[in-house]
């Protein structure tokens, strides 16, 4: 049974930080495309960051500059680093491994006051 759980959301202030995290079991992160996605409310889901299976990385416009997406290979886990947030930055963020199958996980609310 493939699962990603992901944590690290939470309420902070514009122009703060969050370290989300994306721990999965049942499939081996280093053989995926791993990504991580965000949901605002009345929004359709959007792509934020990817990191490829050939160590490559891509970011949204919205998030370069502001994001580093990671893995620990050793932990099975990808991270995404996100500073500077903005209120824009307030959604459901979800994490997504892609090969021959995808999975999602259920998701973690960043919340980014103004």
């Amino acid at each position: 049974q493939v699962q990603l759980v992901e944590s690290g959301g939470g309420l902070v202030q514009s122009g703060g930080s969050l370290r989300l995290s994306c721990t999965a079991s049942g499939i081996i992160v280093a053989m995926n495309n791993m990504e991580w996605y965000r949901q605002a409310p009345g929004k359709q889901r959007e792509l934020v960051a990817i990191s490829k299976i050939d160590g490559s990385t891509e970011y949204a416009d919205s998030m370069k500059g502001r994001s580093t997406i990671s893995r620990d290979d050793t932990g099975n886990t990808v991270y995404l680093q996100m500073n500077s947030l903005k209120p824009d930055d307030t959604a459901v963020y979800y994490c997504h491994s892609q090969r021959w199958y995808e999975f999602w996980g259920q998701g973690t609310q960043v919340t980014v006051s103004s």
